[in-house]
């Protein structure tokens, strides 16, 4: 089951969520960095969230046929993460869009993967709230595209934080679900 995987590499999404708060509060205390910088470290971050969802995703395929969906949202943020490092000039002014579709696809993802695995998985509420703030947040990229540098900054901080924190909320809960799932 899926809920095993994440009971048992639970740190995993401690570790991605901390990726995402650090990313947050840097960009937050930090405002004044130019849209280059962002995304790169936005890249970054991406890249590696994608890599620890791989990871996850490989260590628990013998564990559920549903492996996948988690190796799915690994490559996707991969993919848009290694985007970024080949051209970032042109990825800063296409950012939005990639951003805003990553977000989206990976929180229906998130969405599908809760209400699917809501009989088997604590916490569930934290990942569907997780995939919620991802599809809002893509949407709102997407619906204003042509907003203002500084704006797209507090945005991305203040979602990376939000996310972060329910990721990690996810993480314990379904760390504390390990001992009815044993």
């Amino acid at each position: 089951m899926i809920g095993e995987i994440l009971s048992r590499y639970w740190w995993m999404t401690v570790l991605r969520g901390l990726f995402w708060i650090l990313f947050g509060i840097v960009i937050l205390a930090r405002p004044g960095i130019s849209l280059l910088s962002l995304t790169l470290a936005l890249g970054i971050v991406i890249f590696a969230d994608g890599i620890l969802n791989v990871a996850n995703a490989i260590a628990g395929r013998k564990v559920h046929d549903d492996w996948w969906v988690l190796l799915l949202v690994g490559l996707t943020g991969i993919g848009v993460g290694a985007l970024t490092f080949y051209s970032p000039q042109t990825t800063a002014i296409a950012l939005v869009f990639y951003v805003a579709i990553w977000a989206i696809a990976t929180g229906l993802l998130e969405i599908t993967a809760a209400i699917r695995l809501r009989k088997q998985l604590a916490g569930e509420v934290w990942l569907i709230l997780a995939g919620i703030a991802s599809v809002v947040f893509g949407v709102l990229l997407i619906a204003q595209p042509a907003a203002g540098a500084l704006t797209l900054l507090w945005l991305f901080g203040v979602y990376a934080i939000a996310f972060g924190v329910l990721l990690v909320l996810l993480a314990f809960r379904v760390r504390s679900g390990i001992k009815r799932l044993v």
